[in-house]
């Protein structure tokens, strides 16, 4: 088997490490536009089975090239990026996963994936990815579904909450201010409500959620649930969203600093140069932001369903909580991203995914085996079934 890493920062350094980790895997090609970041990761490693190339992805003939040959590619690329990759994936024939949401344009390439024996995974990460198998799983154990939340969070513990904004990058920066700044839909009373960009901050919009273990998160709206709820093919659905989770006061600071333009890209003129607030504030904050070697983050996933199922109203809850590895130095964000993408590439070439076409985490996945590989790696997930 051979495989492509496409984009080798944190997240891609985790796919890396998961990968080596199966003897069958004879080849992994580990790319990016700069690779000499990745170096020092694949000497610790000591594997030699790695083979580093440096490319620039929008080079299509360089990029078919590099798929050449490729049995899956797994890409953690900017998104911007996803759909040439995805297109040059089905060309060459190889499967093809991905972290980033899933886009319209998949639907056609889909059908052509299909006609060739390829799969293609969009939306296959933590959230969404992880979160979007749990939903599926609730509305399958539900005969109906009336309410339906998802909550994603990925923040320092609170010892290493130690700077003014309680928070920590375990991701990109420039990805959580883009977050910050877009719009959400919920599900309110069976009716879409939009939300728009400035106003996910608002008190209105907050939430609070008391998670075991770790404590009180507050939950803002992020992205758009009603999508997901179509997908599923519900119908009747009285409640829904989609929801990010910081430490509580979070919210408050943002929602002072997206409606005064601090993140907006039109740049301001500041003694004759032209700065964009957004890209002023990225740089501001970045190196204010990071972890130290002793630290740990949290990744947590929890989705929660209500509805009936044989006549009782019952609430079920799916729920995941990692944690920082302080002796391979993986943060819980490179694991519950990284480790789900190798997984799944591994699935699709040893035949536990057996779709060919556009694939969705919400219906496609075989749970009992990804949930017992994720396992394997130390990562836990709950199941609740409350009777009300």
């Amino acid at each position: 088997m051979k495989v492509l890493v496409l984009g080798t920062g944190l997240q891609g350094q985790a796919v890396l490490y998961d990968l080596m980790q199966n003897p069958d895997i004879q080849h992994i090609v580990a790319a990016d536009k700069n690779i000499r970041d990745l170096e020092w990761f694949v000497n610790w490693l000591g594997n030699k089975r790695v083979t580093m190339v440096a490319i620039d992805a929008t080079n299509l003939r360089d990029l078919a090239g590099l798929m050449e040959g490729v049995d899956v590619a797994i890409v953690l690329l900017p998104p911007e990026l996803s759909p040439i990759t995805a297109e040059t994936a089905v060309s060459v024939g190889c499967h093809w996963l991905d972290a980033s949401y899933a886009r319209a344009e998949y639907q056609i390439l889909g059908l052509q994936a299909a006609q060739k024996g390829i799969a293609l995974l969009p939306e296959f990460g933590l959230d969404p990815g992880l979160d979007l198998v749990m939903a599926g799983l609730i509305t399958r154990e539900l005969d109906e579904v009336h309410e339906l939340y998802s909550y994603g969070a990925g923040i320092p513990e609170w010892s290493a909450a130690d700077n003014a904004l309680k928070y920590k990058v375990s991701w990109t920066l420039e990805g959580v201010l883009h977050s910050y700044n877009r719009p959400a839909r919920l599900i309110q009373n069976g009716q879409i409500v939009n939300i728009p960009p400035g106003q996910i901050f608002a008190p209105e919009n907050i939430h609070q959620v008391e998670i075991d273990g770790v404590g009180t998160l507050e939950a803002f709206p992020n992205g758009d649930a009603a999508r997901y709820v179509a997908q599923l093919g519900l119908h009747g659905v009285k409640k829904a969203g989609r929801f990010t989770m910081r430490w509580p006061g979070h919210a408050a600071f943002w929602h002072v600093m997206v409606n005064m333009g601090f993140l907006r890209d039109m740049p301001v003129h500041v003694g004759g140069t032209a700065v964009s607030p957004r890209q002023f504030l990225q740089c501001l904050l970045k190196d204010q932001l990071q972890y130290r070697p002793n630290q740990r983050d949290l990744a947590i996933v929890r989705v929660e369903g209500r509805g009936h199922k044989n006549g009782r109203m019952t609430h079920i809850i799916y729920e995941l909580i990692d944690r920082r590895d302080l002796d391979t130095g993986l943060m819980a964000m490179q694991r519950t991203v990284g480790f789900t993408l190798s997984i799944g590439a591994q699935m699709i070439m040893r035949g536990d995914i057996k779709k060919r076409g556009l694939l969705s985490p919400l219906t496609d996945i075989p749970a009992d085996i990804l949930f017992t590989e994720l396992q394997k790696r130390g990562i836990q997930i709950r199941h609740q079934v409350l009777h009300e």
